[in-house]
């Protein structure tokens, strides 16, 4: 593992030089975040209504959350990049260098995110407390745990996205697919939480990627209980598990195809 420690340091590293860039993305940023919040704002009208078990700040605060892993967790590596590198056939070269390509995009990615999630996090934790005030009951003991769901929600996320780019080993353009993706996220964990959902399609997406994505990692920010640890890391480490061998199976295919056409 210190090969892929190093990719991601390296990659780090490379981010910080160009940090500018990261903080050119601010302004969507602020913009998406604006928007929601003058939305929801409007939807609680009354100020002591309750939308699906959520009251206006802690409905504000989830999407605030949650945009803010889709923001912070960004990036092209695991979708374009990987993409064309199969379909430009650059793979041929790199299956042969001494580590596994799909651990080093995913280290690569790591060494991304790590310096994006926190520079987007204080910019919405800023903007949340100038437009809706403080999260209530927000526990700062907890903040570790919290910090692991979200980890372990971007590292879901970028490899389900990596496994939909290995299908260009198949497919020409695995672009349609990556959208398809990207919106079940963005529409069902993101801008909606599960509970807002009708209740007999709850239990479906909390099979789907949406749970332990977006939705748990907010879920455990904004509304910190022992049972709901209990209930969503044991979920993000479970499909962690089965998305890692999803991804090391379609590569190994891939390759094996590759090496019989006589990549």
């Amino acid at each position: 593992m210190k090969k892929y420690a190093v990719i991601a340091r390296a990659s780090l590293m490379e981010n910080l030089q160009y940090a500018a860039n990261i903080v050119m993305g601010f302004g969507s940023f602020f913009i998406m975040l604006f928007i929601n919040i003058q939305l929801w704002n409007y939807m609680y009208a009354d100020s002591g209504t309750w939308i699906a078990g959520y009251t206006r700040r802690q409905m504000i605060w989830y999407v605030i959350i949650t945009e803010t892993i889709w923001f912070g967790g960004w990036s092209s590596t695991v979708t374009g990049q990987a993409a064309a590198d199969v379909r430009g056939g650059n793979i041929a070269c790199l299956v042969n260098k001494p580590y596994h390509y799909a651990l080093y995009v995913l280290a690569k990615y790591t060494g991304e995110w790590i310096i994006r999630l926190p520079l987007y996090a204080v910019l919405a934790a800023a903007t949340g407390v100038w437009l809706v005030g403080p999260l209530p009951g927000f526990r700062a003991a907890a903040l570790p745990v919290m910090l692991l769901g979200m980890a372990l929600g971007i590292t879901i996320h970028a490899v389900f996205r990596l496994c939909i780019s290995l299908l260009s080993f198949w497919i020409e353009d695995s672009t349609p697919f990556q959208w398809l993706y990207s919106k079940l996220i963005l529409v069902v964990g993101t801008l909606f939480p599960v509970e807002i959902f009708p209740a007999a399609l709850q239990p479906f997406f909390k099979l789907t990627p949406v749970y332990t994505v977006c939705y748990g990692p907010a879920k455990l920010i904004i509304d910190f209980c022992p049972r709901s640890c209990l209930e969503i890391l044991p979920a993000q480490l479970l499909y962690l598990a089965a998305a890692g061998a999803l991804l090391f199976y379609i590569y190994g295919k891939g390759v094996k195809k590759l090496h019989v056409n006589g990549g």
